[in-house]
């Protein structure tokens, strides 16, 4: 199978719930002042990292270790504190209802990720996600199954779609949608990213609480509904609930009106099935920004596979913060900030990213089989910078004057942004 067409991925890793199953910010932060002696081994490690210095003879979270060997005695090349860059879903606490469950990293959870906040949810074979909207725009990819959403125009036009394993969707802040689970599988699991730190999936516009809170002779004047109808509504929030399977989309598109009222705009996207926008040896990266999803206009965001050995390489992005979603894999990454500040942590499926706006970073994949992850920013379109490019670019006497190395030295840089970068 090609690279190209190859499915993606989105595995979990099950050894991480055994202890990450229940917990919080302040379990998270707890667990990593603890962490010790299990840092890159590189020929330059301080002395100390070698000797007795960097024992515990304490208590240690072992399982916590051996996944995130950078964390607390970190390669020599990190300096100072540049706040948390890391947090994982299997430390959230999950919302479980019939018919699914949610689980949220907001920044309440990452509290530097002040622009995008991230929801993962699951929704059985029929369930649904009750028709609600949000004070935030949506942005959603899908890990797994299968869906059908909705969505309503202001011009009264309607979208109805399925999606499947790679697929994306975007609902505009304040437009009202649905999700529901299809087969043939047990219904689908899903990421959705808003373009708001605080965000709360807890704190949505639900259809069911709306009118459990209308007088209903206010509903009888509004929708010419009979006491009987308004006594078979909902008394409470719906939120995640089990239903019947639906009819077929084509049934459903011609039974809401058809052609007549079907939306001029497409809130889905086929990102797994697209040629990759970069493609190298050391993997590939697809970007999907408004510019091939024209309703996207809030979040950017690439999937990015490395290769075993490959590289994402050193660059920045001017034009927001990073949140990443790690999808499969393990991966090492070390951002920089002013003035000389560099943190290192690992990752692991399921595993959430941050980085500042316009810190230069890199991403390795240190694991043997492919890292695959999402980077999403706050923006229209997806703009990043390449040091090799920018190196490659300056008159190679201005080079040797910062960097000390000859004009043949400097030819073996890369001179474009090739993105991934092979081992």
């Amino acid at each position: 199978m090609s690279d190209q067409t190859k499915e993606i991925e989105f595995a979990k890793s099950p050894s991480r719930r055994t202890f990450l199953g229940a917990g919080s910010a302040a379990l998270a932060t707890a667990a990593f002042v603890g962490l010790t002696a299990n840092a890159q081994q590189r020929e330059d490690t301080r002395k100390a990292e070698h000797d007795h210095s960097s024992s515990n003879p304490g208590q240690e979270n072992k399982p916590l270790l051996d996944e995130n060997p950078s964390s607390n005695v970190p390669p020599p090349t990190d300096h100072g504190d540049i706040g948390p860059i890391w947090y994982s879903f299997d430390l959230a606490r999950k919302r479980v209802e019939e018919g699914g469950w949610t689980h949220q990293v907001t920044q309440r959870e990452l509290p530097p990720s002040n622009d995008l906040a991230g929801v993962n949810m699951r929704i059985t074979r029929g369930s649904f996600r009750e028709l609600h909207w949000h004070t935030a725009d949506e942005w959603a990819v899908m890990l797994d199954g299968n869906a059908r959403v909705t969505v309503l125009n202001p011009d009264g036009t309607m979208f109805i779609d399925d999606v499947s394993k790679g697929d994306l969707w975007y609902f505009p802040a304040g437009y009202p949608h649905s999700i529901q689970g299809l087969g043939p599988g047990d219904g689908c699991e899903f990421l959705l990213v808003f373009d708001e730190g605080m965000f709360s999936e807890d704190n949505t516009f639900l259809l069911s609480a709306w009118l459990a809170h209308t007088p209903p002779e206010i509903l009888t004047k509004n929708s010419n509904l009979s006491q009987s109808a308004i006594a078979k509504l909902p008394t409470e929030e719906l939120y995640i609930f089990p239903a019947d399977l639906p009819r077929s989309l084509a049934q459903d598109r011609t039974a809401i009106g058809g052609k007549g009222v079907e939306s001029p705009l497409r809130y889905t996207f086929k990102m797994e099935a697209m040629a990759p926008t970069k493609k190298t040896p050391g993997g590939d990266i697809r970007i999907v920004d408004s510019r091939n999803f024209p309703v996207s206009k809030s979040i950017a965001a690439s999937l990015v596979t490395l290769k075993p050995g490959g590289l994402r390489e050193l660059h920045w992005h001017p034009n927001a913060s990073e949140w990443q979603f790690y999808l499969a894999g393990k991966g090492r990454m070390t951002v920089f900030m002013p003035p000389e500040k560099a943190r290192t942590m690992d990752f692991n499926a399921n595993d959430v990213g941050y980085i500042p706006p316009v810190a230069g970073h890199y991403i390795e994949n240190t694991g043997d089989t492919d890292l695959v992850f999402l980077e999403m920013f706050k923006a229209d379109r997806y703009i990043d910078f390449s040091l090799n490019n920018w190196i490659r670019r300056l008159p190679p006497e201005m080079v040797t004057s910062h960097l000390n190395i000859d004009e043949t030295t400097i030819e073996k840089i890369p001179a474009e942004n090739q993105a991934v970068i092979a081992g």
